[in-house]
């Protein structure tokens, strides 16, 4: 069976966008069923459904940073101890601190990053679903199928197809192919409805005409969305709104942007606050983002915004409510909970002082009462007794060695 042209081919995404291709089949199919089969209403349930699937990762990851929050005054400590200090044994001692209080901690800053990693195709394939309709929803191709073959045997529509896209402005995205029926589904499906009557003036194409007006009134039906045709862009539906004098369709056209702006800011907002140096560049980033998406969804089509906005609504809820959860939670118990996986995972790898992990936080005391750490701050004494304990190939066994080479030298002297 031949892949259809708009079905993502990446590898992994392409794989995770069929998985959810059939997801949104699915949920179009329930629609059609109750009698409004209806894109735009497809996209919203599609990513309804997506993101609540995803909600364990969205948990995962804040609780990662619950975690980052607590750490992270310690590591603010040690950065401020090793500050203007450049040289390589300072670094070094430095990363054999912080790596202590994670360890401590059981706090992986690498762990921050696994629910991105997964969440990364996850929405990208999320996106190539919504953007490649056709080649998804069985309907909606099927739709476009008949006119499609019907074109493929007309002589030269490869180029006929070719130099219309190039006089219309036809939006296709990346190199496509329009000698095969799945090509022109492609194009076909591109089309928004003034380009759809200058096809049908098309010389070459004149005994499709009827065909091409009954496919154009059914796109027209499915691609319907509060007054508004998802094929095409919000900045389309203005310009179209302003000729025709049609008020009401400009302010719904407007909003698109508008709210994919506020939206995604709202999300921003509620995401929990790193106090350090990082924020600072972060929140220039959560101001950015929100307007390049707002600009972004003022040319892309109406369908993209759709889905900007579910997502961003969605993401949000799901931010209150975690958070919420989040709040709730006991530090100590969550600081435990970490240490306890942190120990698993030491112990699969066979590291015998795993179980030191779980105790590093209240040895401070007993270790400070040892003469060779008497000259030492509490939080010092916690990080070179943690150094002592380090793997032999580990940066913390390089600091161990410098520092004792040091002490060998004064003692010389």
């Amino acid at each position: 069976m031949e892949i259809l042209l708009t079905k993502s081919t990446t590898p992994i995404i392409g794989w995770i966008a069929w998985l959810l291709g059939w997801i949104m089949n699915y949920i179009y199919e329930g629609l059609n069923a109750i009698g409004i089969p209806n894109i735009g209403l497809a996209i919203i349930l599609y990513t309804i459904i997506v993101y609540i699937l995803m909600t364990p990762i969205q948990i995962k990851q804040q609780k990662m940073s619950k975690m980052m929050s607590i750490v992270q005054p310690e590591i603010m400590e040690v950065q401020k101890k090793y500050q203007g200090r450049r040289d390589s044994k300072a670094q070094e001692q430095m990363m054999a601190e912080q790596n202590a209080i994670y360890a401590k901690y059981g706090y992986s800053p690498m762990g921050t990053c696994l629910p991105l990693l997964i969440q990364m195709p996850l929405l990208f394939a999320l996106y190539q679903v919504i953007y490649r309709i056709p080649a998804y929803i069985t309907r909606v191709g099927a739709i476009y199928t008949n006119l499609a073959t019907s074109m493929s045997k007309v002589s030269g529509s490869a180029d006929i197809i070719t130099e219309f896209i190039s006089e219309n402005k036809v939006r296709v995205y990346g190199s496509r192919s329009f000698d095969s029926v799945n090509g022109i589904t492609d194009f076909l499906y591109m089309l928004k409805p003034s380009q759809w009557t200058k096809l049908a003036k098309v010389s070459e194409f004149a005994d499709l005409k009827s065909s091409m007006a009954s496919v154009a009134a059914q796109a027209k039906s499915i691609n319907s969305f509060l007054g508004l045709n998802i094929s095409e862009s919000p900045l389309d539906a203005i310009v179209n709104g302003f000729q025709n004098k049609q008020f009401l369709l400009m302010f719904v056209a407007i909003m698109i942007p508008v709210l994919a702006w506020f939206t995604q800011w709202l999300n921003y907002k509620l995401m929990p606050q790193q106090n350090n140096a990082a924020s600072s560049s972060m929140q220039s980033m959560n101001t950015i983002m929100p307007l390049f998406s707002a600009v972004m969804c003022c040319t892309f089509s109406t369908g993209i915004g759709i889905y900007w906005i579910a997502g961003a609504v969605i993401r949000s809820i799901q931010q209150v409510v975690i958070n919420q959860r989040i709040a709730k939670m006991d530090p100590e118990k969550l600081v435990e909970e970490s240490r306890e996986k942190a120990a698993k995972k030491a112990a699969k790898k066979g590291i015998s002082s795993a179980s030191s992990v779980n105790n590093a936080a209240r040895q401070n005391v007993k270790k400070i009462s040892n003469p060779k750490y008497s000259n030492l701050s509490a939080k010092e004494v916690d990080y070179s007794a943690n150094a002592e304990k380090a793997r032999p190939d580990s940066i913390t066994a390089k600091a161990n060695m410098v520092r004792n080479f040091e002490n060998k030298n004064k003692k010389k002297k």
